[in-house]
């Protein structure tokens, strides 16, 4: 059975590729805030450049599985690791923590690590991993320290900006946000690559690679 779905799957890329009309629908996954935030401007730019094309955007915080054409192109923070699929590194991006205003009005300004000790922040997962990666920042943290738990972007900076504690985000999504005040601000950004990926055998299709390049020409640069 696996077998007989790996060849139909492959029947399905060579369909693809072999299709060069500039019109179709495209799908790319992204992040749920790289969804929301930015992608938005990309497809709107997509319509007035190629109006027969539709981008379906694919929000997950899980890496979509190309090979299986979960997306055709893909948004991600990590190289691709299969041999049919290529990648394209656009830059590197920052993160930093961020909490809301009032929060800030209620427990103070942490600026340093040391003064993490002392705060709340939002989770992502019970599992532990995200506090230890806080940990290996430097962040003198203990589980007691989260409020409540997010495993999904939006719900988690939507707890943040509610004001049950400190979060990190990109730094570039966060611009526009009155309401947010960037905290433990001697803390080193988290920085971490953007990469654009998709199958080998969908790259030469026109409709993809159309969006592929208008991705990485958009991405390429922070969102002002």
């Amino acid at each position: 059975a696996r077998c007989r779905g790996q060849g139909a799957e492959a029947l399905q890329l060579a369909a693809v590729a072999s299709t060069q009309d500039l019109q179709g629908v495209v799908s790319v996954s992204a992040s749920e805030m790289v969804a929301a935030r930015l992608l938005p401007r990309v497809v709107q730019r997509l319509a007035a450049r190629a109006p027969g094309l539709v981008v379906q955007v694919v929000a997950t915080d899980d890496l979509s599985d190309l090979q299986r054409r979960e997306a055709d192109i893909a948004v991600r923070h990590v190289p691709p690791q299969q041999p049919e699929l290529i990648g394209r590194l656009l830059r590197e991006a920052s993160a930093g923590f961020y909490a809301s205003r009032t929060w800030v009005q209620a427990h103070g300004h942490p600026r340093s690590a040391a003064d993490a000790a002392r705060c709340s922040f939002v989770g992502v997962d019970r599992a532990g991993r995200y506090l230890a990666y806080l940990q290996q920042l430097g962040l003198p943290l203990a589980e007691r320290q989260f409020s409540c738990y997010a495993d999904h972007g939006l719900a988690h900076w939507a707890l943040v900006r509610a004001g049950l504690g400190i979060g990190a985000m990109m730094d570039e999504l966060v611009t526009d946000e009155p309401d947010i005040v960037r905290v433990l601000d001697e803390v080193p950004p988290v920085r971490f690559p953007i990469w654009l990926v998709t199958h080998r055998g969908l790259r030469t299709t026109r409709r993809i690679r159309t969006v592929f390049d208008l991705l990485a020409q958009s991405l390429a640069a922070p969102a002002a």
